[in-house]
């Protein structure tokens, strides 16, 4: 791949003539490259549809495309993208319904504000998957109808679709007032009983791993029962039967399902299985009795559920948080927490608290103040990229804990040009801080080429306009292609360099 051009052809300063001249000797990657510019004209993305095919469908979805642009027969990917868009042509809908390709009558039946006799049409398709396709995304009244589907995949899809109304759904789980399910992927293929290997070998293969049919189609009908759980619309009481199946994947997502009665959650707080207790433990429905009741949980998982869970007693965040890795991260609870609160987990005596409480980025300055001087160097690390703190409180952190919490300084938003380059010439370097420091736009050209110096800061580091031209221009022909590739979309790349470039790019351009 010519990197060096495909980086140009994302330069946001590269003018509209040299626009003009990539286009014409693109390949696929340079055209890749350049349908993701937001100043592409239309004609310039005409030409380039033209040239590159396969360019066509970025172009249609970034709306640099319009319908007189696109010829549905010769490039139906690209109408299908326009009527995905809501901009195509309706005529096409007809016309791409009636195509031999199953797969672009599948692409066709996703798309939106479809005519309702191409969504009758695509709801008599032979193939399950064109018909399973529309049941996903078609409106209620299709919906309603497509549960009565023969084929289970079509039924499963039904499931899944949101707008499916809440007493079809009902119908989907229990079965009641529906016909029986006749066919499935699995039994349209192979002989039953069938299960199919998940580790087939077979490159034509496309049943999904583990699927399954002894002639009740039980794999598909399983993944109805998980989309059905999974879809707010179906009510809550019929999916309460799943408490007891043997399958905990779909008890799971029962313990998980918001507004689950709390006699249910009480029965599954000793469910055998910990991924059924983590669900439960993360269902942000569940009162407190349940909550306290899991604390007392060995699983891992189910008491990290339990830490995110947005109602979670302060106290029992404080047990969690001594056994559980949760890592800095800003909690559902402590983002909620009072300013009573707020004072109390700052004076905390378990430096998790005080950590967890320093990812706020709202504190008062006082409590902000307070953990920047704190001695775990945790908690610090957490409350450094708070706007508001001093220069003097950032070069302090520094002072006091080096290494450990350099990153965390350099993403403050309020840290000064020098104190970015001290960061920046420390020895030995702080890789973390250098990447961090290469991402700025505030970033000086010192301080940029101190982060030249790092693996994984240099391509960062290539592409920031406040590197030095002679620098920039040396990067071109770095060893490392991301590096080069980013200081050819560097926007302070001379002009003139731009254009040697071009000139310089024979046509086909990946021979450069």
């Amino acid at each position: 791949m010519n990197h060096i051009l495909c980086g140009l052809a994302t330069n946001p300063a590269l003018p509209s003539d040299l626009v003009g001249r990539l286009v014409a000797l693109a390949d696929a990657d340079l055209a890749d490259a350049l349908a993701g510019r937001p100043d592409l004209s239309r004609a310039h993305a005409a030409e380039l549809a033209a040239r590159v095919q396969e360019s066509a469908v970025p172009l249609a979805y970034a709306g640099l495309l319009h319908a007189a642009d696109v010829d549905p027969v010769t490039s139906p990917e690209a109408a299908l993208a326009l009527l995905d868009e809501g901009s195509g042509d309706p005529g096409w809908a007809r016309l791409l319904a009636a195509d031999p390709d199953t797969g672009h009558r599948e692409k066709l039946a996703a798309c939106p504000g479809l005519p309702a006799d191409v969504r009758e049409t695509l709801a008599a398709d032979t193939e399950p998957g064109v018909v399973a396709e529309l049941a996903w995304w078609t409106t209620a009244d299709m919906a309603a109808r497509l549960a009565r589907h023969p084929h289970a995949e079509v039924r499963r899809a039904v499931a899944g679709n949101e707008s499916t109304p809440p007493e079809v759904l009902a119908m989907l789980v229990t079965g009641e007032g529906l016909p029986p399910v006749r066919r499935c992927l699995v039994c349209d293929r192979e002989r039953t009983p069938f299960t199919h290997d998940r580790e087939c070998p077979r490159l034509d293969c496309d049943l999904r791993s583990g699927a399954s049919c002894d002639g009740s189609h039980e794999s598909t009908l399983h993944e109805l029962a998980q989309q059905a759980l999974g879809n707010p619309g179906t009510p809550v009481g019929v999916l309460l039967r799943f408490a007891d199946h043997p399958s905990a994947l779909l008890r799971a997502l029962l313990a998980a399902r918001p507004g689950l009665p709390p006699e249910v959650g009480a029965r599954l707080v000793g469910d055998l299985d910990p991924d059924v207790r983590a669900g439960l433990a993360g269902n942000p429905g569940i009162g407190e009795d349940l909550v306290r009741a899991l604390a007392d949980d060995r699983g891992h998982d189910v008491r990290r559920s339990l830490a995110h869970h947005p109602r979670v007693p302060l106290d029992v965040l404080g047990e969690l948080a001594s056994t559980v890795r949760i890592g800095p991260t800003l909690l559902p609870r402590i983002a909620a927490a009072s300013p009573a609160e707020v004072e109390r987990l700052a004076r905390s005596p378990h430096p998790v608290m005080r950590m967890l409480l320093a990812e706020r980025r709202d504190l008062p300055a006082g409590i902000r103040d307070q953990l920047a001087a704190d001695p775990d160097a945790k908690v610090v690390k957490s409350v450094a990229p708070h706007p508001g703190l001093s220069p003097a409180r950032l070069r302090n952190m520094i002072e006091r804990h080096g290494a450990q919490v350099a990153a965390a300084v350099a993403a403050n938003p309020d840290a000064p040009a020098d104190l970015l380059e001290e960061l920046a010439g420390r020895v030995p370097p702080a890789g973390k801080a250098l990447r961090r420091i290469a991402g700025r736009p505030d970033a000086t050209a010192a301080a940029l080429l101190a982060c030249l110096t790092d693996r994984r800061a240099r391509p960062v580091a290539a592409g920031h306009p406040a590197l030095p031209p002679r620098v920039l221009i040396g990067l071109l022909s770095d060893e490392d292609a991301e590096v080069a590739r980013a200081a050819a979309a560097n926007p302070s790349l001379p002009r003139a360099v731009m254009e040697e470039l071009v000139a310089s790019a024979p046509a086909g351009a990946s021979a450069y």
